[in-house]
């Protein structure tokens, strides 16, 4: 009896140290969150400059970023510094690219895109469906004590993900993508940043180059699809994917429009594009699937009952290839 009283003790005694732990464990994961949503809250709501690099495959480029929040508006204005100046201007979404090409700076509007280090999005519930979340030892980035947290996909349909963040101020200060070899595919990370006090805009210009040409870049149509024959359906997407946007557009060069649908999971994106083949006699043979991978660009195009099939994402080859099989068209 004395025996199976110690057992006893002992069992008991064991399981409240698991469920101890467990709740360590769980309290330090909902913690990991907690400084992520920092991180994409101070992307935006934090006035700062610096200079990140970005590496992807073997190019390399600078990047000076000056960026400010009036408590209303975010103003951001990001200079390449390697090679052709290029700069991209953004306002609370609205994002403008002066781009030179030969003579001329081709100014290129844009929908608002997720720029480092505001790569975060302010929900992270999706994310929190489609990843799990670890912190390890506390690394110093560009000057800076920086938390470093791990975020892994649940399944081989995206990519894993390192992240530094500033201690003090909750700053995202590095980005490192991996595939599911644990080779880098990207790798973002400031060399020198600073935050700033002044309310002053007058950095938030383009610099003006009087010797060359400013020119408006044509932009594609949208066609309303209203009262357009819908011919095609998405079935069923990757787990923890979701449709976030969709048009059509009159392209050049192109027999009809072409429909752009963005699919996400809250942190990788990937663009559906599908467009009517017209075929005639004097025309080359369509190849049938195409699949290859650039970098961090996973590529996946298909014919499929008249219509060419294109899916392009920062994302695994079998992301792509699933979400252009998931498209199915009514006969």
């Amino acid at each position: 009896m004395k025996h199976f009283v110690l057992a006893r003790g002992f069992a008991s005694a064991t399981l409240i140290a698991i469920l101890l732990l467990s709740l360590h464990v769980q309290a330090s994961e909902e913690d990991s969150w907690q400084v992520l949503q920092k991180a994409a809250v101070a992307a935006r709501a934090l006035s700062y400059k610096g200079i990140f690099v970005c590496q992807s495959g073997k190019q390399t480029k600078s990047v000076e970023i000056t960026h400010m929040y009036d408590g209303k508006n975010e103003f951001a204005r990001n200079v390449i510094l390697d090679g052709s100046p290029r700069e991209v201007l953004s306002q609370s979404g609205n994002v403008v690219i002066y781009n030179p090409r030969n003579e001329k700076i081709i100014i290129e509007k844009r929908r608002g895109q997720n720029m480092f280090p505001a790569v975060l999005p302010m929900n992270l519930d999706s994310v929190k469906d489609s990843y799990l979340l670890h912190s390890e030892n506390d690394e110093r980035v560009a000057g800076r004590q920086a938390q470093v947290l791990v975020l892994e996909p649940k399944d081989g349909l995206r990519y894993s993900y390192r992240f530094w963040i500033d201690t003090e101020f909750g700053l995202l200060l590095k980005s490192v993508m991996f595939n599911n070899r644990n080779e880098v595919m990207e790798s973002i990370g400031f060399n020198q940043v600073s935050l700033m006090s002044t309310v002053a805009l007058d950095w938030f210009k383009p610099k003006i180059d009087h010797n060359k040409n400013y020119v408006m870049e044509t932009e594609q149509e949208v066609v309303a699809a209203d009262g357009l024959p819908v011919d095609w359906e998405v079935k069923v997407l990757p787990a923890g994917y979701h449709k976030v946007d969709q048009v059509m557009r009159k392209v050049s060069g192109r027999s009809g429009p072409v429909t752009h649908v963005v699919f996400s999971d809250g942190l990788a994106s990937v663009s559906l594009f599908i467009e009517h083949v017209v075929k005639t006699a004097k025309d080359k043979p369509i190849v049938k699937n195409i699949l290859t991978t650039t970098g961090h660009t996973s590529f996946y195009s298909s014919v499929n009952n008249g219509h060419l099939v294109t899916v392009v994402g920062d994302v695994p080859e079998a992301t792509v290839v699933q979400i252009a099989n998931a498209v199915v068209f009514k006969k």
